[in-house]
């Protein structure tokens, strides 16, 4: 990420920000704060150990109650710092077949016409 937010707008926070970032499993979360943002990536300065955690997958948790978060991958460590990627929701459209007003009116159990 030496390159964080090419092509999008990137913001650093001087003295960062204090965020979390937490096990998708929720057995695991360290304190943490975001130096620098944009809508793809991160960096983060953990505090506390992160070895032994599974960092492949994680959430970034932006607000104190959990509301605002984000699902994470670790892309580098060095020392206290790292870069993380935003991953992308994976889709949960379902395909029927069918021009979507039709599919409307089959779950419906309407008629065309």
């Amino acid at each position: 990420m030496t390159e964080l937010g090419k092509g999008t707008d990137r913001v650093t926070f001087s003295r960062g920000y204090g965020v979390c970032i937490m096990g998708i499993d929720g057995t695991w979360r360290r304190d943490c704060l975001l130096n620098a943002i944009s809508d793809t990536e991160a960096v983060l300065t953990v505090e506390g150990s992160i070895q032994g955690l599974n960092l492949k997958e994680f959430f970034l948790l932006l607000s104190s109650t959990g509301l605002a978060y984000r699902r994470c991958e670790l892309v580098r460590v060095n020392g206290t710092e790292m870069d993380v990627q935003f991953l992308k929701a994976k889709s949960r459209k379902k395909k029927l077949g069918g021009p979507p007003n039709q599919e409307v009116q089959a779950r419906a159990g309407g008629r065309a016409g």
